[in-house]
């Protein structure tokens, strides 16, 4: 068994969690926050057999691509003013973060 926790953009979120009902996967969401660009995140806890591993990881790379967004720099406070870009930029958002872990054990009461 295998536990996945896929962090994506909250923008992709609706969609990965349609398609994972509608393949018979459970997941648990919670809403966290991103490093960066302090944007929103969403990140789904799911668990599933070794076996269906192989669809689940398809199910997030279908649903979850990533894009370019123009975000606006947050100018230093105190810092080093000399690297500060002060018109908006293009980053690569979305996409999604995936871990994979092996679980030893799984109870549902």
């Amino acid at each position: 068994m295998k536990l996945i926790l896929a962090v994506v953009q909250d923008q992709d979120s609706h969609r990965l969690s349609q398609a994972l009902i509608e393949n018979n996967f459970r997941a648990t969401k919670l809403a966290t926050t991103g490093g960066f660009l302090k944007a929103g995140n969403t990140t789904f806890i799911i668990g599933t057999d070794d076996i269906r591993l192989d669809r689940a990881l398809a199910i997030i790379k279908e649903n979850c691509q990533s894009r370019d967004q123009m975000v606006a720099p947050v100018s230093p406070m105190g810092g080093n003013a000399d690297s500060y870009v002060p018109y908006p930029v293009e980053v690569p958002v979305g996409g999604a973060t995936v871990f994979v872990l092996p679980v030893e054990q799984f109870h549902q009461f």
